[in-house]
């Protein structure tokens, strides 16, 4: 039983393989192996799951099954050859020489054979005299940059071919065993830049995929060193020693992604006490005075790309827990410093915002209510801990850590805004005398006043005080602060017409004070960047966005601002935002109407739309905004560093451009500017939300565009995946349609297109779909299908045994639908064209088959007319069988008479069509021509 069991697995992995499911197949293999013992058996197993193995890039896993089939047959040609393949990909030329040659032995006629024992001959020539070359030539290399004589144009190039060399697996590998990484030592000791900046480059290169170099070198150059390189204030030997600590972590903890085997495997077996001393160092640099700015930055920067999952499915969370019992304090200190007071630590611009978004990281990565309550725990006794009676720069301290705070975990934030004293030290700074202090207090209140239960708090206790701060104040930095403290409290109701916070007529007043500001170039960019804030708040006001958009001057000094301080990602997200207000692009609840009847029962109060966000008024913002130049504006913003264009920003992008592409005259206009290729980005990677929402919009591009113009080039093969996850009954019946329309436009390009489709696994969509009760579904999804024909794949599935496939196409040509019956008629006509096997096959899978051509043939729609007379001469030329039962069917009739109707322009092609049949049954002596 067992022993047929596996042969049954055996033939399902083959069945999978040939669909390409190649994890199905492996697994289908690996079941059979466990059950057989039967060395042929086990031998085809092996040897094919090393097939599987070179499909997915499993090259280690293929070269030990290939062996394991030799080991059981030392002639199998198949299994030398997959070993060879593998082999090959994993730099083994020599071994996998060896493997060809025996397969060219065994088959010497083989020309496969005798090609690849060619080129890996060529290739083993080449390596080796790289190899014998490159010894001597890191030996000058190292002579001329240690020699202090040597000349500046012969040292640069000396560092820049050490540097292109150490990124080089054979290159890096000769430098490491010919004593490099002394000599590198000897270069960081010269202390001169441009060789200190040479050797970090090389030595990252030698730790990029290589863990055991990774460890050899971070003990020779030591943890200690290396964050003291990266403290200096110098922004290029700063950002290269943090690449350089980079290639470490990855390649200590796998992140590489390369595979790590033989003696390498052998010589490092555990790596978590290097990560951990990696982690404590960098910690220990947020807290110190030693440390430029820019050295904290890059040290903020790898807390948080390395210590949060990537992945919240992964249990282990160990390095957030030990961040936070052992740096969270230190990360809390960067947050709350305030740059005026003696006591500050060196920043940059960025450095607190880094340190916001790492405590956001580290508390989203906590697994239960224990972690996060030890988390604010630590928060709170930090904050409490700082207040001071006696000391003003201690308070401000604290309060720019609540600040802080606010910008990373909002609900942690707004718990410590509950704290004793919190919110009234806030208002009671406003009135402080010291500039620094009402500087702190008005960006507290910023981000204090984001629920309305706090900004109803601020208005009661805190908008007579910053008022009189924007009025008294000189100091613009203070007065731009405290304008956007006001616009955000102004907006506290969102777009409810019904909740404005203040009189009539003001939040109009604020926006046009931030308006001038945008447009006054010669105020410094933070300035305007607080500017361009206030309006992301208080757009959504109806009003101030229909003022906005006609402010054209205003509206291109944001997109300039946008396109030149891409790496500023507060800009970046604040741009977005206002867009999204000025667009509408925002999620509505929607109102059911019992509800509103209900809330005005009980007296509770009802959300008011603006009379200004109804539709026409939209649709007038978006053109204004296209006039005004908004997609080169967002085209820059995508291309922006990742770093900077967060997933909250790319969603916010995406719901732009979706908004901007719902009037079909205008995707012309964004395609022309680049939008079809900006989108792409932002549909592949980003939020959930934010990939469907730019996929919808790509989708309603590819429509109705031409993919050549609007896709150029290889991107338009990029386009297919993201339309592909549209098809699903999770999203909107809107999205579905668009994307089969899509699909529909793309599959009629080229041949290559309709594989990539079939690649992505669309078919099956795309086959429920024409089962779809919803006319326009069951329409669109018909049309792609008889793209899609033109394709052998497609055809292949039709002619398979065991589906219905052909039966529906055949039933959806006897719909009442026009547009179904044309679609499923060309399909029909273009398959029953490519096999005679399927002419048959018509006539079986319903009786109502004949009724149905006979339908087709009679059609008023005269492209269905033709399709169906097009069917008609393909079963005629199939078989005389078949011609014998047409003719003695109506259908002999309804040829006759159409083949006989006065020549007409139009029906020229339905009237050569019918000719053509009725030719078929004279050539058969069916009928015979009248005299």
């Amino acid at each position: 039983m067992a022993e047929a069991e596996a042969v049954q697995l055996k033939e399902e992995g083959n069945q999978h393989f040939q669909d390409q499911d190649y994890k199905a197949a492996e697994k289908s293999y690996s079941q059979a192996l466990k059950l057989t013992k039967d060395k042929t058996l086990l031998a085809t197993l092996y040897r094919n799951r090393a097939a599987c193995g070179l499909k997915m890039e499993s090259y280690v896993q293929a070269a030990s099954d290939a062996s394991r089939a030799i080991d059981i047959n030392s002639s199998d040609i198949k299994a030398l050859y997959r070993r060879c393949q593998a082999l090959e990909h994993l730099g083994k030329l020599d071994q996998a020489f060896k493997d060809v040659q025996r397969c060219a032995t065994l088959e010497p006629r083989n020309q496969n054979f005798q090609e690849t024992l060619r080129r890996l001959n060529i290739s083993i020539q080449e390596k080796l005299r790289v190899q014998f070359s490159t010894d001597s030539r890191v030996q000058k290399m190292f002579e001329i940059l240690l020699d202090e004589n040597s000349e500046a144009e012969k040292l640069e190039k000396a560092a820049n071919n050490l540097i292109v060399l150490g990124r080089e697996e054979a290159g890096a590998e000769r430098i490491f065993q010919n004593n490099g990484v002394a000599l590198l030592l000897q270069l960081l000791d010269t202390k001169r830049p441009e060789l200190v900046l040479a050797a970090v480059r090389t030595l990252s290169g030698m730790c990029t995929g290589h863990r055991a170099r990774a460890t050899a070198i971070l003990h020779a150059v030591r943890i200690d060193r290396i964050c003291s390189l990266m403290a200096v204030e110098n922004e290029e030997m700063s950002l290269a020693v943090c690449n350089l600590l980079q290639s470490i972590i990855d390649s200590l903890s796998g992140e590489d992604k390369r595979e790590h085997r033989g003696k390498e495997e052998a010589l490092v077996l555990d790596t978590k006490k290097d990560l951990k001393l990696i982690t404590s160092h960098l910690l220990d640099m947020l807290a110190s005075k030693k440390v430029s700015g820019l050295g904290r930055d890059q040290a903020l920067n790898l807390l948080n790309k390395n210590v949060p999952r990537k992945d919240l499915a992964i249990h282990d969370n160990s390095r957030t827990i030990y961040v936070v019992d052992n740096g969270l304090r230190k990360i809390l200190k960067v947050v709350g410093q305030v740059p005026d007071l003696p006591s500050c630590l060196p920043l940059t611009d960025n450095t607190r915002m880094l340190a916001s978004v790492l405590i956001n990281k580290l508390y989203d990565d906590l697994r239960c209510d224990p972690e996060r309550d030890h988390f604010r725990k630590i928060c709170e006794e930090y904050i409490t801990g700082t207040f001071d009676p006696q000391d003003m720069d201690k308070n401000v301290s604290a309060i720019q850590t609540v600040s802080g705070i606010l910008q990373g975990p909002l609900d942690l934030g707004n718990q410590l805004l509950g704290l004793k004293g919190v919110m009234e030290m806030m208002v009671a700074l406003c009135g402080s005398e010291r500039e620094q202090d009402q500087l702190v207090a008005v960006e507290a209140l910023i981000h204090a006043s984001t629920k309305l239960t706090r900004a109803s708090f601020i208005i009661t206790n805190g908008v007579s005080l910053l008022k009189e701060i924007y009025k008294t104040t000189k100091n613009e930095k203070i007065k731009i602060r405290t304008l956007v403290g006001l616009c955000k409290l102004g907006s506290a109701g969102g777009t409810d017409y019904g909740l404005r916070q203040f009189a009539e007529g003001s939040t109009e007043k604020l926006a046009k004070q931030c308006r001038k500001w945008l447009c006054n170039a010669s105020i410094d960019t933070q300035t305007r960047r607080w500017a361009v804030e206030g309006l992301a708040y208080l757009t959504l006001d109806a009003d101030v966005k229909d003022d906005f958009v006609q402010d054209i001057p205003a509206l291109q000094a944001m997109f300039e601002l946008a396109k030149f301080r891409t790496s500023d990602k507060t800009i970046l997200y604040s741009v977005a935002t206002t867009l999204v207000n000025c667009t509408n692009s925002y999620d509505v609840k929607e109102v059911i109407p019992e509800l509103v009847q209900l809330a005005k029962f009980s007296k509770q109060h009802v959300p008011e739309e603006h009379p200004k966000d109804k539709k026409d008024f939209i649709d007038m913002r978006v053109k204004r905004l296209l006039k005004a130049g908004i997609i080169s504006a967002l085209t820059c913003m995508v291309k922006a560093d990742s770093a900077i264009l967060t997933n909250q920003t790319k969603e916010l992008l995406a719901r732009v451009f979706l908004a901007l592409c719902d009037n079909p005259k205008d995707r012309g206009t964004i395609v022309a500017q680049g939008g079809g290729k900006a989108l792409i980005p932002l549909a592949l990677e980003g939020t959930d939300v934010g990939k469907v929402k730019a996929a919808h919009a790509l989708a309603k591009i590819a429509a109705v565009s031409n993919p050549d113009i609007a896709f150029p080039g290889e991107r338009v093969y990029e386009v297919v995946r993201p339309l592909v996850r549209l098809l699903d009954t999770e999203r909107d019946g809107l999205q579905n349609y668009e994307a089969l329309l899509s699909l529909t436009n793309l599959s009629a390009r080229s041949d290559k297109l309709r594989q990539k489709i079939i690649k992505e696994r669309a078919l099956p969509d795309i086959e429920n779909y024409m089962f779809e009760n919803h006319d326009q579904l069951r329409q669109a999804a018909t049309e792609c299908m008889c793209n899609m024909v033109a394709n052998k794949e497609v055809q292949e599935r039709f002619l398979a045994d065991g589906n219905d496939r052909l039966k529906l196409v055949v039933l959806l040509c006897g719909e009442d639908d026009d547009k179904v019956q044309n679609a499923a008629a060309g399909a029909l006509a273009m398959l029953t064209a490519a096999h005679k096997k399927l002419c048959f096959k018509m006539t079986q899978v319903t009786s109502q088959w004949l009724e149905i051509l006979q339908r087709l043939c009679l059609h008023d729609r005269l492209s269905v007319q033709h399709r169906g007379l097009v069917i008609a001469y393909n079963l005629l030329s199939a078989d005389a069988e078949l011609a014998k039962k047409l003719v003695e069917s109506e259908l002999l009739e309804i040829l006759t008479i159409v083949g006989k109707m006065e020549p007409d322009e139009k029906k020229e092609a339905v009237i050569q069509t019918a000719r053509e049949c009725l030719i078929k049954f004279m050539d058969y002596g069916f009928i015979k021509p009248v005299s």
